[in-house]
């Protein structure tokens, strides 16, 4: 039974039980009394938690004292806003949240048997489709994010994390096709270092892109023919402009032209 230190409680029964015990010598009355609080129209139990008058969470049981579900008022406006879903074993396995506080859930988050938490959806547009989705690893931890932006039902942004919670790839399907077609690389301190198109819809990369404090192109290489490896390099200078491309013309791996378009400045 859950701790409920100065709550109000509805439908008390005041139980009075006499107990008398008799033995050749002597007799004794003892008097107990019994506080029992509970819905005595269900095996549901509730407490106002504020003090308002009004309940505003509810504590629900099987028959056999089991606990299914906890619904809560947060904002204690009169509406369910927070759920809390139990198995058999007592453990919470889901989790559900209105946000917004406009009547309908919006946050779902799941438990693994263990009850930790292994994954979080979530409506954020707030119009009844899930569209991001958070999966988290053994301890917890942040691992990737799945965004439906069309709200096809299919994603099409994946970020991924390394075990510090740094995001290091996103990776795009820009025609919602199912597929990626562009994938992000990211540094440490959070910043775009380089960039993969794929151009052609086959799948693979055929574009590289080698960045400069997120914006700044270093270097972009092409692969013209699609036989997965570059056969055209742009070079940049610091300001982003192009000096130089190298081709490279029979697709051996080997540059066998260069144009020089600004020799870089050099700072003096």
């Amino acid at each position: 039974m859950i701790k409920t230190t100065g709550s109000y409680l509805p439908n008390c029964l005041y139980v009075e039980t006499v107990v008398k015990i008799v033995n050749r010598k002597q007799t004794l009355l003892v008097l107990i009394i019994f506080l029992i609080a509970f819905d005595a129209a269900a095996d549901v139990r509730q407490i106002d938690t504020n003090f308002d008058g009004k309940m505003d969470m509810w504590d629900h049981f099987t028959p056999d004292g089991k606990r299914l579900l906890i619904e809560y008022d947060k904002n204690y406006d009169g509406t369910i806003d927070q759920r809390e879903i139990y198995d058999t074993k007592k453990s919470v396995v889901r989790a559900e949240i209105d946000t917004n506080h406009d009547g309908k859930m919006d946050h779902f988050q799941f438990y693994s048997d263990d009850g930790k938490l292994m994954r979080v959806e979530r409506d954020t547009k707030f119009d009844g489709h899930i569209d991001t989705r958070e999966f988290l690893d053994a301890r917890e931890r942040l691992e990737k994010i799945e965004i439906d932006n069309n709200l096809d039902g299919k994603p099409d942004v994946w970020k991924f994390y390394n075990k510090n919670g740094k995001r290091v790839r996103v990776e795009r399907d820009s025609n919602h096709s199912g597929v990626a077609d562009r994938w992000e690389f990211f540094e440490e301190n959070g910043a775009l270092s380089r960039a993969a198109f794929d151009t052609n819809g086959d799948g693979k990369p055929d574009q590289w892109q080698y960045l400069i404090g997120s914006d700044v192109p270093q270097k972009i290489e092409f692969d013209t023919n699609h036989d997965g490896k570059p056969d055209r390099w742009e070079f940049f200078g610091p300001s982003g402009k192009l000096v130089r491309i190298e081709l490279d013309r029979n697709f051996d791996g080997k540059v066998d032209a260069r144009e020089i378009k600004e020799a870089p400045h050099e700072p003096h």
